[in-house]
């Protein structure tokens, strides 16, 4: 016979048995897939989008970026003038000025906000003839006016707006009231941005500020010339302005490109890294399987050997089996890939992120990428059994089935996972020693990825001392039915702790990231009752800074004692050492230093909100070797530049305003002009004694028209962050439960192959009185005290990955350590009920045997 048929053979007698890990295989393949096609799909939706907004050449000011959120609300603009000089190249058909921005808030009649909920920007501008590239209009007419909005049709439909109805546009110019007098599509997918248009003199006046401006110059090639033609010319009809940036249409759409790469990078790489854990977890579960398959089957392996068949071909026969098991389910997992991608556009449109499946993309690597991950995987697990089926020799064929176990490899495999473990543990220890973060996060990583092996190399060592504990506190309570539960699950402890190291990975990154995360709260908390002496903090909850009518709003409100203005300036610093870099300097009112207590490790910082004065943080002032007294030169991004004496430095232990260094804004008026200076990025309040309650009401009244912004005393800034950290933690748990599952998974499959391997067992129990109820007791028992032994290995890892990570973070101002006992107890007992669920099908089998047909069975 030959190998293939042989393994052809194997592979569908036990085709039940490999069906489990099948589906790990398919998870595992289908997160990775997904993942894939759900990115490129977004690539595909913006390129789509910026290469359809993008005129054929572009002319903006040098100094505005794509992503670059203006400091006084004002995006940077260019002299209506420059479309003359523009329209006198060669090549040109049309320039057009163009205004846009996306410093704006749009609310309706009932003040709800119309912006998106998922980040995606409000844009207000003007509409040209360049938006008909993506754009039409399906209802109504363009604004002719100053009391007349067009708005997109996503976002009329998401708010039910119609023709007719009152948007309220809030700039840092003013408010701008309009009546919708037309409703516009997008020709390509819109991914959630809200668009406003207004006509283009209000768009100039309200928007730049000054009607003799645009943003930017769109500019169409006439006929037979190339973009880059165009933008040649342009150019020289401009006289190589340094002033202005020129951009054919594919640069602009890279450019736009660029801006968004980062963000969905990082999206991709982190679903794909929790793919990659579940492919880790996957891969107990299928040398669980086959090491399984062998033992069941080394009688057989011992008759093949026998009449003939070499080591090597044994060897192949069942890594034949593993790619089969692999096809299969990669096959089945780049489908499942596709239909995950479109549920995740699915959950993405729900909360706002449009993306349609007329856009899905699917290249030609994610199946291959798919199909090599998922059988090259599952062949580096089967790995190691099929070795082990070669060993089996032809004596074998007179024995009893099962392999026996090799003592001295187990003492060298303890032997080696001590050591690993040893140094996982030394690297955390010393991820505690460290005096700076960025020293220590290596030491960390080190650390969790050496004490994972050495717990995963070690874990039939663990499964003796760990799952006679458990059993003694849990088990001798059910009699004799847990002492065999317990016997059981100590039968093999190579198979028990593979098994359980498949349910620690994900429970130790759900221990590690909910200390964590806790103690970033809790220490954020601590750090809020030390140093905050503000009673409110007044913010916008997506970085939208506050508009200057906003800003009088709240000064009017009453009981209030004192009301702190808090700017961020973008400036380039000199020191004394002659160093430039690029910093953010705090522009506050000396009131700041009451509502946000800073240590002063030398100087006066009542001193720095003086006249031409400053603070530094420690770790500028040490990089920099800067004392009291001496003077930095500050140029702003605006063009102001002044030297500016340092009157004090702060300490940079803390992780509220760390690294700020602050000056007062009567300082920085002098050197930045009106129209120049930056809008409150935040602002701070003190209510006058025994007025707390009504200055609260007072305040919130106060920006009643303006929902971007939410006041908060301290116990809402509390709970603001607390929520914030929980809802990441969420998204993250709900990611690892893809390798909680696989590991559920390969609990089940490890009972039911159990269950198959003691059939003659279980028929011999039954046959001298042991019960059906008993019986599935017992499994259950099992599975419990196997799922339990998982999840103490795993919590116990992760609270110590927690609690250094916690030391780094240490570092950076965040110094309390809380670990979160609920979390942590909770998910210990649900693993008992994951052990409870897995064994539900192994056991409901084993207690339908035919106790003759069980004892008669061979092996």
């Amino acid at each position: 016979m030959t190998v293939w048929k042989t393994s052809m053979r194997n592979f569908f007698a036990h085709k039940g048995r490999m069906a489990l890990s099948a589906v790990a295989v398919l998870l595992s393949v289908a997160f990775v897939c997904g993942t894939l096609v759900f990115t490129d799909t977004m690539n595909t939706t913006f390129d789509k989008l910026f290469a359809a907004t993008s005129a054929d050449v572009t002319v903006s000011p040098k100094k505005a970026k794509v992503d670059d959120i203006p400091e006084n609300g004002k995006p940077e603009s260019l002299p209506a003038s420059v479309i003359a000089r523009i329209e006198k190249a060669d090549g040109v058909k049309k320039a057009e000025g163009g205004v846009s921005s996306s410093a704006v808030t749009v609310v309706d009649s009932h003040n709800e906000n119309m912006g998106s909920e998922t980040g995606a920007p409000t844009i207000a501008g003007n509409w040209t003839q360049n938006d008909l590239r993506s754009m039409e209009i399906t209802s109504g007419h363009a604004p002719r006016g100053p009391t007349e909005v067009m708005v997109d049709a996503d976002t009329a439909d998401k708010h039910h707006l119609e023709i007719g109805d009152e948007l309220r546009t809030i700039a840092a110019t003013g408010d701008i009231k309009g009546k919708i007098t037309g409703i516009v599509a997008f020709k390509v997918t819109n991914p959630g941005a809200a668009i406003v248009y207004l006509d283009t003199a209000t768009a100039q006046r309200q928007l730049l500020g000054s009607p003799d401006v645009f943003s930017h110059v769109s500019v169409t090639a006439g006929p037979g010339v190339s973009d880059l033609q165009l933008k040649q010319n342009v150019a020289k009809a401009l006289d190589g302005s340094a002033a202005y940036k020129l951009q054919t249409q594919k640069e602009a759409a890279d450019a736009d490109k660029d801006s968004m790469g980062s963000f969905l990078d990082v999206m991709k790489y982190a679903m794909l890294g929790f793919a990659g854990i579940a492919f880790l977890v996957g891969i107990f579960l299928i040398v669980n399987t086959f090491s399984m398959l062998v033992a069941q089957r080394t009688r057989e392996i011992g008759l093949m050997r026998a009449i003939g068949s070499s080591r090597e071909q044994v060897n192949r026969s069942v890594l034949l089996e593993a790619v089969l098991l692999g096809i299969v389910g990669s096959i089945l997992g780049v489908g499942a890939g596709v239909g995950l991608a479109v549920g995740l556009m699915k959950v993405m449109g729900a909360i706002g992120m449009e993306l349609s499946t007329g856009d899905l993309t699917l290249s030609w690597t994610t199946p291959v990428v798919g199909l090599a991950l998922g059988i090259i995987v599952t062949v580096l697990a089967a790995y190691i059994p099929a070795r082990r089926a070669g060993k089996v020799s032809p004596m074998a064929a007179l024995r009893d089935a099962g392999t026996p176990a090799d003592a001295k490899s187990g003492w060298i495999r303890a032997g080696i996972g001590l050591v690993v473990t040893g140094a996982g543990f030394a690297a955390l220890w010393w991820t505690t020693q460290v005096d700076k973060a960025s020293d220590g996060s290596a030491f960390l990583g080190l650390g969790v990825v050496l004490s994972l092996i050495g717990f995963i190399i070690i874990g039939p060592l663990l499964a003796g001392v760990v799952v006679r504990a458990l059993s003694a506190v849990l088990l001798r309570f059910f009699g004799p039915v847990g002492r065999l539960a317990e016997r059981n699950a100590l039968r093999n402890p190579r198979r028990t702790g593979a098994t359980g190291a498949a349910l620690m990975i994900g429970l130790a990154l759900v221990a590690c990231l909910s200390v964590v995360g806790s103690s970033m709260v809790a220490s954020a908390t601590d750090e809020l009752d030390k140093s905050v002496g503000a009673d409110f903090i007044v913010q916008s909850a997506n970085g939208q800074l506050i508009v200057p009518q906003a800003a009088e709003a709240l000064a009017a409100a009453p009981g209030i004692d004192h009301l702190t203005h808090y700017k961020v300036l973008s400036a380039s610093l000199t020191g004394p050492d002659g160093k430039k870099k690029d910093e953010h300097v705090t522009a506050a009112d000396p009131t700041y230093q009451q509502d946000v207590r800073r240590e002063v490790l030398s100087g006066d910082l009542a001193k720095a909100y003086g006249e031409d004065a400053m603070s530094v943080g420690s770790d500028y002032a040490e990089a920099h070797h800067i004392e009291v007294g001496d003077t930095i030169t500050v140029a702003f991004k605006s063009g102001g530049r002044a030297k500016l004496k340092v009157a004090a430095i702060t300490s940079d232990d803390t992780s509220l305003d760390q690294g700020a260094m602050y000056m007062s804004i009567a300082t920085a008026q002098r050197h930045v002009s009106a129209d120049e200076m930056p809008q409150n990025m935040m602002m701070f309040a003190k209510a006058k004694d025994g007025e707390e309650k009504a200055a609260y009401a007072a305040l919130k009244s106060a920006i009643v028209k303006y929902p971007q912004y939410k006041v908060q005393n301290q116990a809402d800034f509390k709970q603001d962050l607390k929520d914030q950290i929980g809802q990441l933690l969420n998204v993250v748990y709900g990611l690892l439960a893809l390798a909680i599952i696989v590991a559920v998974l390969g609990v089940v499959n490890t009972l039911a192959l159990s269950v198959v391997e003691r059939t003659r067992e279980i028929g011999l129990m039954r046959a001298i009185g042991l019960s059906r109820r008993q019986l599935r007791r017992m499994i259950r028992l099992e599975s419990v005290v196997i799922a339990l032994f998982g999840a103490l290995l795993g919590l116990g890892l992760g609270m110590g990955w927690g609690t250094s990570a916690q030391k780094l973070l240490a570092l950076e101002g965040l110094g309390v350590l809380e670990i979160p006992w609920p979390t942590i107890i909770t998910v210990f007992v649900a693993s008992a009920f994951v052990g409870l669920f897995a064994a539900l099908v192994p056991a409901f089998r084993a207690g339908r045997m035919n106790v003759l047909n069980a004892i008669a069975t061979d092996g």
